[in-house]
């Protein structure tokens, strides 16, 4: 008896760590991009167009991953991180970041002075994260879906600065 509840411990803290349920489970998000509120200065409305500052495309690490990521400044001047026709896995513990690694480097690990934008929302569809206040995102070379309880990249997209 005490093998069998040995075993059943042993079967929870398993199915606990690694969630295996999550490998045959979708979330879809369709978030649109966030519109700055318009305000009326004199006779003239704000401009409310949103900038895109750097573009990547992902690349499968550990689970398949593919889709854009989109670092965008709102006409109110907030930033976010927008993942758009994202498809990978679900897991236990999925975080979004910002790193200052590429993607060949982010499979070792997220470097030092990443930031983390919150749990991921969703493995398919569109989705905005939110960039803190005072973050310069020069300082990032890659946006990284990354599992925190096994510590993996599912896939990474490198940032490359848009001009014009």
């Amino acid at each position: 008896m005490p093998v069998l509840l040995v075993l059943v411990i042993a079967a929870g803290i398993g199915l606990y760590l690694f969630q295996p349920w999550k490998a045959f489970t979708d979330t879809a998000v369709n978030e649109a991009l966030p519109a700055a509120a318009e305000s009326a200065v004199g006779s003239a409305m704000e401009d409310t167009r949103a900038k895109d500052l750097a573009k990547g495309s992902f690349v499968t690490h550990e689970h398949d991953t593919s889709g854009t990521a989109r670092t965008v400044r709102l006409a109110d001047g907030g930033k976010v991180l927008r993942l758009e026709n994202l498809m990978t896995s679900e897991g236990p513990d999925v975080r979004v970041y910002l790193s200052p690694r590429d993607t060949d480097a982010v499979k070792t690990g997220l470097g030092d002075g990443a930031v983390q934008l919150g749990k991921l929302k969703g493995n398919l569809g569109d989705q905005n994260y939110a960039v803190p206040a005072g973050t310069d995102l020069s300082r990032f070379r890659s946006a990284v879906i990354w599992c925190e309880r096994f510590s993996v990249s599912f896939g990474a997209a490198d940032l490359t600065p848009v001009t014009g």
